[in-house]
């Protein structure tokens, strides 16, 4: 452990055990498949224990591999934020940020946002890290998040947007159908879209709407633009933004009186890229546009 390895070794790893095989990972990082095998080999020369083994998948990583992991994932996001850093000159909006989002706000708000925000800097290039879970910006897995939940991390520049609201909604070929739910007792005679996995927010929500629990689902699934496409397809009653389902005329609110659930909508990115021009110049940009979606002016 006393002879050092150079950061390709390391980032050899990270690539191996995101890929799981020795071509995946010599494919993303333009490699021959024998330099990864020694540098895997390197690695585990080193730290005196072995960190893979082959099954017909791929590699298996060991307990020792998937211990090493997260400080793997992190010297590679640290590598990637450094490179983001480097592409762009002092003053200058140009280079690259990353921006994490959830699935919803990623696909339905942020396209015309970053379109508009390309217009006006064309050397600005934009990396889009789509997810519900949470990335996090103290490792520098992204730039820029926009989140539905108070941050909660030390040293992170964050503006509140607002809050966007969730309502039950149909489309009308589907309430032409089946009818209109007058009160939540009814759902249990509708087609109900909804989570397949719960989590502590899910678990929030269904305690103060129990008739939204996971048997009641037709349709479980725990993509947001899955559900919401399958609301806009007449599967049946999914919960969606209300401001998306506005701008569709062929989508119908359910329920409003009985069904509100409240997420407030957050821009956040580490302090130390405060004087980064191409990271302010698209913080500013996330938050006029989500702003103008939460206002309906959008």
């Amino acid at each position: 452990m006393n002879h050092p390895l150079s950061w390709d070794v390391y980032r050899t790893f990270a690539a191996v055990l995101r890929e799981g095989s020795l071509s995946g990972a010599a494919r993303v990082l333009q490699l021959t498949q024998p330099s990864v095998a020694r540098h895997i080999d390197a690695l585990e020369k080193t730290i005196g224990v072995r960190l893979f083994v082959r099954t017909p998948r791929g590699l298996s990583p060991t307990d020792a591999a998937s211990e090493l992991k997260p400080y793997a994932e992190l010297l590679a996001s640290t590598s990637a934020a450094l490179l983001r850093t480097a592409e762009g000159r002092a003053g200058e909006v140009r280079g690259t940020v990353r921006i994490s989002a959830s699935e919803v706000v990623g696909v339905e708000h942020l396209p015309s946002i970053l379109a508009r925000l390309r217009r006006r800097h064309p050397d600005l290039a934009i990396e889009l890290s789509l997810s519900n879970a949470l990335d996090d910006l103290l490792q520098r897995k992204a730039d820029i998040a926009v989140r539905m939940v108070r941050p909660e991390q030390q040293a992170l520049v964050a503006r509140r947007i607002g809050v966007v609201e969730l309502g039950l909604h149909a489309h009308r070929d589907y309430l032409a159908r089946r009818g209109e739910p007058r009160g939540m007792d009814d759902l249990r005679d509708h087609d109900l879209i909804g989570y397949d996995a719960e989590t502590p927010a899910i678990r929030a929500v269904v305690q103060r709407y129990p008739a939204l629990e996971r048997r009641a689902f037709a349709l479980r699934v725990d993509s947001d633009v899955a559900q919401l496409s399958a609301i806009r397809a007449g599967f049946g009653i999914g919960i969606c933004q209300v401001p998306i389902a506005a701008s569709d005329s062929k989508l119908v609110r359910v329920l409003p009186r009985a069904f509100a659930v409240d997420l407030e909508t957050w821009i956040v990115m580490h302090e130390d890229l405060r004087s980064s021009a191409r990271c302010r110049a698209t913080f500013d940009a996330l938050a006029e546009g989500l702003t103008a979606v939460l206002h309906g002016r959008n």
